[in-house]
């Protein structure tokens, strides 16, 4: 596990656009952590790294907005308001993870349902400091073992 301190939602975007260069194709970033802890500015970091950051809307109510970058696809997810992992299926969800970058708000929903290789960013808030987050990222299977 690696772990990351924010101490201010600039950091949190300036830590995201470099941890998107190592983003491909097929690549699952999951985002956990409670409202307000910046999942959508952890988005808003790798978006900037391909170009997009002014493009950038929350698909709260629309469950998945797509951005086209010269790299690939970018699906980002918000899975907060599904009733179930059968409305994600219904939804087609799991077509989007062959066809580019997946970026899943609230993810640990679905995780029963993700593929083997994902990596999970869990953004947590500090007690003592309003600006700060702690974000640790965990990889899962093998396609990850050398990212840190």
């Amino acid at each position: 596990m690696y772990q990351f301190i924010s101490k201010c939602e600039q950091d949190t975007i300036d830590f995201a656009s470099k941890f998107a260069k190592s983003l491909k194709k097929k690549d699952i970033v999951v985002l956990c952590g409670e409202l307000g802890s910046g999942k959508t500015k952890f988005v808003q970091g790798i978006l900037k790294y391909f170009g997009l950051e002014n493009e950038i809307s929350s698909p709260t109510f629309t469950i998945v907005n797509e951005y086209s970058s010269k790299v690939c696809s970018i699906y980002h997810f918000d899975v907060y308001r599904l009733a179930d992992i059968d409305e994600f299926y219904a939804m087609g969800g799991e077509e989007y993870f062959e066809k580019g970058i997946c970026l899943i708000e609230w993810g640990e929903l679905i995780e029963d349902i993700l593929p083997p290789d994902y990596i999970k960013v869990t953004l947590k808030k500090d007690e003592n400091n309003e600006d700060y987050r702690k974000l640790q990222i965990e990889t899962f299977g093998n396609r990850y073992l050398n990212l840190f």
